[in-house]
């Protein structure tokens, strides 16, 4: 990626506070209600601190997410907004984090997840593929298929190629994704395959907020630590 490359939004997790999201853009990232700040402590001088997040999702545990950069990822509490974010676990390899992952194309890297409204199970996607998984300690790959397979409400759409960034909302059962300029919020049953894609549109005439900082450029970063 070059230098001047265009970013949008490569990651997004939902705040445990009512409307809010945590959306992040390589290694910066804003708070949105549905503000910005500097990279949280605890991912300085680690991979996310200096390439960025790419994707992530929020844990059903309270406080925790996990974060990807590339194939690493990491078990992050994040501090309930407090100065207390620390990793968990990692960082270390998306296979070694999940096992089950071997041998799938999400063993190399995930573009977006987000957490199911069914507790301890996530959606991953990678290209045009997607997996809803189980990341408890007992986790498993439950399904793994073409998006517009598992996702019919995508078919037709820029979101059947691919999804950049997407994120649980904190109505039940209903999700945001992004891919480049572009937004859509669906409506979801975890098992069942029952989708709606409820609006779609830019991410400019919906995200009022992010209209002055989006898109950014893909930074070239430089380490500071030893």
């Amino acid at each position: 990626m070059s230098s001047t490359d265009q970013i949008y939004i490569t990651a997004a997790f939902k705040s445990v506070r009512q409307n809010e999201v945590y959306i992040f853009m390589q290694n910066e990232y804003v708070l949105c209600d549905y503000a910005p700040g500097a990279v949280f402590s605890s991912l300085e001088c680690t991979i996310f601190g200096e390439l960025g997040i790419t994707c992530a999702f929020a844990s059903h545990d309270l406080g925790i997410a996990y974060i990807f950069s590339g194939n690493i990822c990491a078990k992050w509490y994040y501090g309930l907004y407090s100065p207390n974010n620390k990793i968990l676990e990692g960082p270390k390899l998306i296979v070694e984090m999940f096992p089950f992952l071997n041998g799938t194309v999400f063993a190399n890297g995930i573009d977006a997840a987000f957490e199911s409204s069914r507790p301890f199970e996530a959606y991953l996607f990678k290209g045009d593929q997607c997996a809803r998984i189980n990341y408890s300690a007992n986790g498993q790959l439950i399904n793994n298929a073409p998006i517009r397979q598992n996702w019919p409400c995508f078919k037709g759409t820029i979101f059947e190629h691919g999804i950049d960034a997407c994120f649980a909302s904190h109505n039940p059962h209903q999700a945001y994704v992004f891919k480049g300029d572009s937004y859509a919020r669906i409506r979801f049953i975890p098992g069942v395959r029952f989708d709606v894609l409820i609006s779609t549109g830019k991410i400019k005439d919906y995200w009022m907020g992010l209209q002055r900082i989006l898109p950014r450029k893909s930074a070239i970063y430089y380490s500071n630590c030893n």
